[in-house]
């Protein structure tokens, strides 16, 4: 098989847009939570979400004109709108350039879990309350897979062009298929990556009812993203986007492309157990891992440090604890884990893409982002979970997990080139 490496990195997140935005305010310890804006949240049980900020393009702001034209802002969705600002600073970061001769061999694979709900909301209240008539752009701005069709029209990719649906794993999904095409011979290049943007009342609401979200931190919002703790109690929202391109080993070095890091492992699974639950003792959790090691032709006791799901759930976190003692065994006590999502939230589609760069981040860095907001975590006593400050450390090998609704279970292995 081929071999396939990461050469372009792009970032729209509620740390901010662009990759270096992100990354110091991860290492700084901001976080992205803070009471919703996008609506009045006053009535509703949670009141928390992490936005993408918004503003003129300094200091981290996202300004979809900076993008976009201006005549196509309004006929796309939020997803879209970060999707497309995330490639764009991908390609920029790669420095390739798409010609005629390689348009045939690039892809895109872009993934979501909800899409373009805010805007199918507000449309149904404008159609049926205010009798409003349709745009004719409706439909295309709002279907999922319209993130990677905006990009394979913009960037003359003619290869595969689709989208991965799996709830809270689609962007590592994404990602996973994107490395097998490249590995297979059937490509050279591949975007991909996770976008979402599903902060709106009936999202909010939605995931409320359900009980996913954090409903006890509404007047301490930087407090609401809690993973591991025994105080957490539910997931806090994110959205944006991030997006990776992949290469062949062999085309990247004859091009002379900066290279991040080499993707080696991809693991899925699933549950079969519960709709939103994942199965109590970890199960789908733990061969996901299993098979991403076997994938990547490691043991584990070779990783370095896990990007842990990490959503901030009372049963998710419990379950993905149990399948990484199961996994690492008497190494839980050396393999560094952290979740980002206590600072960035939960950005379901998008998660496992965002995630997928802050690994690749770590790689480059060698440095390993903090839990924070871990301020009890006797349960997990026995495993090392990097909280309140980053860590210097020496990394290889990284893995990445993402699992979603439904039992759906991905992880990634990212691995420092020699």
């Amino acid at each position: 098989m081929k071999r396939v490496v990461v050469t372009g990195l792009g970032l729209v997140t509620p740390l901010g847009c662009g990759v270096s935005y992100n990354w110091n305010n991860l290492l700084s310890g901001i976080s992205g939570a803070k009471r919703i804006t996008k609506f009045n949240p006053e009535n509703y049980k949670c009141k928390v979400a992490c936005e993408v900020p918004l503003g003129p393009a300094i200091d981290g702001k996202f300004d979809p004109g900076e993008w976009i034209e201006k005549k196509e802002i309004k006929k796309i969705d939020d997803f879209i709108q970060f999707s497309m600002a995330a490639s764009d600073q991908a390609f920029h970061d790669s420095k390739i350039q798409v010609s005629s001769d390689l348009s045939l061999r690039s892809g895109c694979i872009i993934g979501s879990g909800i899409g373009g709900l805010p805007g199918i909301e507000r449309t149904s209240i404008d159609f049926h309350v205010n009798k409003s008539k349709i745009s004719p752009f409706f439909i295309i701005g709002r279907l999922i897979n319209m993130a990677a069709g905006y990009a394979s029209l913009k960037y003359n990719l003619k290869g595969p062009n689709y989208s991965t649906v799996s709830a809270c794993a689609s962007g590592a999904h994404a990602i996973g298929e994107s490395l097998r095409l490249i590995q297979a011979g059937k490509m050279d290049l591949m975007l991909t990556g996770g976008a979402e943007g599903a902060i709106s009342p009936l999202g909010i609401e939605g995931f409320t009812a359900c009980k996913a979200l954090s409903t006890k931190y509404n007047d301490e919002p930087s407090k609401a993203s809690r993973p591991f703790d025994e105080g957490r109690d539910g997931f806090v929202m994110g959205e944006g986007a991030g997006i990776i391109i992949l290469e062949e080993y062999e085309h990247a070095i004859n091009r002379g492309a900066n290279i991040y890091c080499e993707i080696t492992g991809y693991g899925m699974s699933a549950d079969a157990y519960h709709y939103t639950l994942p199965e109590p003792t970890g199960d789908g959790a733990k061969r996901a891992m299993e098979n991403a090691l076997s994938d990547a032709n490691i043991e584990a006791s070779q990783i370095d440090y896990i990007n842990a799901h990490g959503t901030s759930t009372p049963a998710g976190d419990a379950a993905e604890i149990k399948a990484i003692q199961d996994v690492f065994i008497e190494r839980t006590n050396n393999v560094s884990i952290s979740s980002t999502k206590s600072q960035t939230g939960h950005l379901l589609g998008a998660a496992g893409a965002v995630e997928a760069i802050f690994s690749v981040l770590a790689i480059k860095n060698q440095i390993i982002p903090a839990t924070m907001n871990l301020e009890n975590s006797l349960e997990h006593n026995r495993i090392n979970i990097i909280k309140t400050k980053a860590k210097k450390e020496k990394i290889t090998n990284v893995m990445s997990n993402s699992f979603g609704f439904g039992g759906t279970n991905v992880s990634l292995i990212f691995k420092k080139l020699n």
